[in-house]
């Protein structure tokens, strides 16, 4: 399950044997228990509080519907930004997805299997395998974004079922807001795989309104799925280790980089670069590494410590 737009499967990254066959606590709710009519799953709830013992549950879950993990915990501030806004656009989705909420505190075996050394983490399962998506609080419109390309992804395995809330009637299900007329059109290409087009579209946008945030953070997102896109992932690592100061080389490994979820890579891979060039030739990648910053979000840890190197470079 590979998919760069949402970054490399962590088959082998991650080990979830241990948790796969332990049996789930009795007095926890379990989702799935009975299947509806046609492809899909009762559930308690879109959105589930999981925990160690809960979890084979939700593997399970998985191969008939895409869920997405969020490890969060009580003390983290961007957890507390980015947790509702999952829960939002999962809602809206009308049971397209589940969500599954990890206390990584109160879960350190979810939490050492999902190696949560920065929160929070957003993870997919599809199939009973992850696919990881992004660390760090995003903007709401780079979640649907990134959940558009998780059905993709999913259709594509297979995995097309839904979830319907135990005891919910059809018409209960929440109504999913308009979006924008330039916002539902890049939506729409990038579910498409059409990202030319929604650049076009998220630009528009902005010229009409500049303090557009979504739509600033939308166009970098498919910018970087634009640049990304059909790239032979060994040609271009081959071109940059025979050329390391061949700067379209360097930018387009950090952008396979970011894209597979191999952030201090890319930041690495450019501040290096940045390091070795003369004066005149650095604003390029000073220009690359504070879009992939925003990209990745100003709060991650890993941002934080790369704006440290560069201002030290700089200065």
């Amino acid at each position: 399950m590979t998919d760069p737009t949402l970054g490399a499967s962590l088959r082998g990254a991650v080990d979830l044997s241990t948790l796969r066959n332990r049996p789930a606590s009795t007095a926890a709710a379990a989702p799935g228990e009975e299947a509806p009519a046609g492809n899909a799953v009762v559930v308690p709830s879109l959105v589930l509080d999981v925990t160690d013992e809960t979890f084979p549950q939700v593997l399970e879950l998985s191969r008939t519907v895409p869920v997405v993990v969020d490890l969060w915990a009580e003390w983290c501030g961007p957890c507390k930004q980015l947790s509702p806004v999952l829960e939002k656009v999962v809602l809206e989705l009308g049971g397209r997805l589940v969500l599954a909420k990890v206390d990584v505190d109160a879960n350190p075996q979810l939490s050492q299997a999902f190696r949560a050394q920065s929160i929070p983490m957003v993870v997919a399962l599809v199939a009973g395998q992850p696919v990881q998506m992004f660390t760090g609080a995003v903007p709401e419109q780079q979640v649907r974004e990134v959940f558009a390309q998780l059905l993709q992804l999913a259709a594509q395995n297979g995995v097309t079922g839904s979830a319907a809330v135990d005891g919910q009637a059809p018409d209960e299900a929440p109504a999913e807001p308009a979006l924008p007329p330039l916002h539902a059109e890049a939506f729409e290409a990038i579910e498409e795989g059409d990202y030319a087009r929604a650049v076009v579209a998220y630009e528009t946008a902005l010229a009409e309104n500049p303090r557009d945030a979504e739509a600033r953070a939308g166009l970098g997102q498919v910018r970087l799925l634009l640049r990304v896109q059909n790239v032979d992932l060994q040609a271009a690592r081959a071109a940059a280790a025979s050329a390391p100061q061949d700067i379209e080389a360097q930018f387009t490994v950090a952008d396979l980089d970011i894209s597979g979820g191999h952030v201090e890579d890319a930041f690495g891979r450019l501040l290096d670069l940045f390091a070795a060039l003369p004066d005149e030739e650095r604003t390029p990648v000073r220009e690359r590494l504070l879009e992939l910053f925003a990209l990745v979000g100003d709060a991650d840890p890993r941002v934080i410590a790369a704006r440290s190197r560069l201002a030290s470079l700089l200065f």
